[in-house]
């Protein structure tokens, strides 16, 4: 089953299930986020609790799409309740784009190998205990979730901004502070990577950008492998085009042990948030010297995940002077 939500005319939130080719909305006036509290409270399954809630009309997804009224497939009312976290260096192949940005000689065994060589080793424990933790970055909070459609923004300091297609985990915690998975979905962990080529120090710069996920959630596990396709349109023109490569057989780290290493934190236990969290990507137009300009549109698509992912890049133009930020005394 695919989940999403559109926002309808009178400005309410519309589930919408997709369990095939068709589309119909969930006879709920509830979020996703409330669906799946409610699904906890009455000890259901995400997917049972909508059945049980029975289908209304079919939807057109793509026009949705269109008219700009696709959400996130899940939201929470108040945004500072909403994490977006991720891992890097997790896919067979990540290390090698990474370490070519921070080298000084090519045949220096950087940081970011190192890291990726530990996954390898270490990443997927067959004992069902934890295996070596990845590395792990912070984008923000729910403030920083860009609807499917909407642009993602590069503020006016950024030196770049540069797509990443990944898969998300998405999650709720219960009232007794476990984490529960409602699914996957498509993601673009959008970021600056030519701050983040100055010095591997400036990766936690680099990634305080907006991002985007869906349109569809994935209910269920995520398949093994996940073949998918990210391209750069600007106007009529495909100017880059690339698969990419998901799903635990292309990965240095099972999912479970990456969300071990998230959820390990207390302080990414408490009752009632949501947590977006990014599994990482082998595949960036910026290691092809692609250079994305104002107004390209970034694509990233996965059969198993339904409707593409389509964000525009608004972007003010390089080698603006960075405006100081003013603190006010009180």
């Amino acid at each position: 089953m695919h989940l999403s939500q559109y926002r309808t005319s009178s400005g309410s939130i519309q589930v919408v299930a997709r369990d095939g080719s068709e589309a119909y909305e969930v006879k709920s006036e509830l979020s996703l986020y409330d669906l799946a509290m409610r699904a906890l409270e009455e000890g259901l399954g995400l997917r049972d609790l909508v059945l049980s809630l029975g289908l209304n009309g079919a939807v057109n997804l793509e026009v949705l799409a269109a008219e700009g009224r696709l959400l996130p497939p899940v939201t929470h009312a108040d945004p500072a309740h909403l994490h977006l976290t991720g891992t890097g260096l997790t896919h067979l192949g990540s290390a090698s784009t990474r370490a070519s940005m921070h080298a000084k000689k090519p045949e220096d065994e950087t940081d970011s190998m190192k890291m990726f060589r530990m996954g390898v080793e270490g990443g997927k424990p067959g004992n069902g205990a934890a295996g070596v933790q990845p590395e792990w970055f912070y984008k923000g909070t729910g403030a920083a979730l860009v609807a499917p459609g909407a642009p993602l923004v590069s503020p006016p300091f950024a030196l770049d901004g540069g797509e990443e297609p990944e898969i998300a985990g998405i999650y709720v915690i219960a009232p007794d502070g476990a984490p529960v998975r409602l699914g996957f979905a498509l993601a673009n962990e959008f970021s600056d990577h030519v701050t983040e080529r100055q010095n591997y120090l400036y990766l936690a710069h680099s990634k305080l950008r907006p991002c985007a996920i869906g349109p569809e959630l994935l209910v269920g596990e995520l398949p093994q492998s996940v073949e998918g396709t990210s391209r750069i349109r600007r106007g009529e023109e495909v100017i880059f085009e690339k698969p990419f490569l998901s799903g635990e057989a292309n990965m240095s780290h099972t999912i479970a042990n990456l969300e071990h290493h998230h959820f390990k934190y207390d302080i990414f236990r408490q009752p009632g948030d949501v947590h977006v969290h990014m599994f990482g990507t082998a595949t960036l137009s910026f290691a092809d010297g692609v250079q994305p300009r104002d107004g390209d549109v970034f694509e990233i698509e996965a059969a198993a995940f339904g409707l593409p992912l389509r964000n525009p890049l608004s972007f003010d133009p390089l080698g603006k002077a960075e405006p100081m930020t003013e603190v006010r005394p009180l």
